[in-house]
């Protein structure tokens, strides 16, 4: 890419999330990746003038400035305004990448691919994790998954409240775990409630595939604690991943020999570290990236080469359509346990 034009790039809405957009491309350009930061936009102009004096770029407040001087742009507005910035964009000519969720409704997600067709737009979706790396590293050892347990925990930040922990947050491990086990979702059980804010701050679902896997998630933006880990069992193999960490954790059984249980009672409570027979412990190579910087590069190349992006409109519109279903599993469990959840929030 470094011997080619380079891919002028804005970004549109320079809040918490989109200034790190303007960061990283600032940075890949200075290594010479093959882009230009050429200016950030934002409501709040003076937001936008203080990113754009940062990165060295320019700074506008409105979005028809930006037509005609770059090639593609990152989206972290509202979720509510992405439709209309993306499709904007998309019109005037403008590759995009949204950050997640897609939008705030089906139909909207609609609206967007269909546009990214009719104009031959290359658009991908910002779920990060899946440009983890040890995500990455994770992905060809999956065979047949068929049960996760996931956990993603944050303390409490007044950002991105505009949409709730089940779209916020959970929504990562939705796509990841939707492009690990590649099967429609037959059953939706789900339960969460608001705390401090009038969305729902902490949920908890069962999802079951027509594959016969079944995942489990847990989310919540009012935890102690930070915790981003992702587990899942399939035929003789145990894989845990640390997405904090980036790191996996892969667990084997090797041989077809049973051993008797006062064996294993003997081997594990001896001290003298010597493996079960017939399992292996491995943790494959992981190479260590930020995903912002990898995502960034996955949507400049796929814009230089007109390739369909790692992260497609479609897969972002899958994780809205469960992030949706799962919301309305909250809801009528709500009814169903006689709470209100608008008077819990308020």
């Amino acid at each position: 890419m470094a011997n080619e034009s380079p891919i002028r790039v804005a970004v549109v809405g320079v809040g918490s999330f989109g200034r790190n957009h303007a960061r990283v491309y600032h940075e890949l350009q200075k290594q010479g990746v093959g882009v230009e930061l050429v200016a950030v936009v934002d409501q709040d102009f003076a937001q936008a003038q203080a990113v754009a004096a940062q990165f060295g770029c320019s700074a506008f407040s409105n979005l028809e400035e930006l037509f005609g001087r770059v090639e593609a742009a990152s989206v972290a507005v509202p979720t509510v305004h992405h439709r209309a910035v993306a499709a904007g964009l998309m019109a005037a000519g403008i590759d995009v990448l949204i950050e997640k969720p897609l939008a705030s409704s089906l139909d909207e997600a609609d609206q967007l691919i269909s546009l990214a067709q009719s104009k031959q737009r290359i658009a991908q979706v910002g779920h990060l994790e899946r440009f983890n790396p040890a995500v990455r590293a994770t992905a060809p050892l999956i065979t047949k998954p068929m049960f996760f347990e996931v956990h993603r925990l944050s303390v409490f930040t007044p950002r991105s409240l505009d949409v709730d922990v089940v779209l916020d947050l959970m929504v990562h491990d939705i796509d990841v775990v939707l492009s690990f086990v590649k099967s429609p979702i037959t059953e939706i059980r789900a339960v969460g409630l608001p705390v401090v804010t009038g969305k729902v701050d902490i949920a908890n679902v069962r999802m079951e595939f027509a594959s016969g896997c079944v995942a489990n998630l847990t989310a919540s933006r009012i935890s102690t604690e930070r915790v981003r880990k992702l587990r899942f069992f399939q035929p003789k193999e145990y894989i845990s991943i640390d997405y904090g960490r980036q790191d996996v954790l892969q667990i084997r059984v090797t041989a077809e020999d049973k051993f008797p249980l006062s064996q294993l009672i003997e081997m594990a409570s001896s001290n003298s570290g010597v493996p079960i027979p017939g399992v292996s412990i491995n943790k494959p190579a992981v190479q260590a990236e930020e995903p912002l910087h990898a995502e960034l590069k996955a949507f400049l190349d796929a814009v230089r080469g007109r390739r369909r992006p790692t992260v497609s409109l479609e897969d972002g519109r899958a994780a809205l359509a469960a992030g949706l279903d799962i919301l309305s599993a909250i809801h009528q469990h709500s009814l169903r346990a006689g709470i209100d959840a608008l008077e819990l929030g308020s």
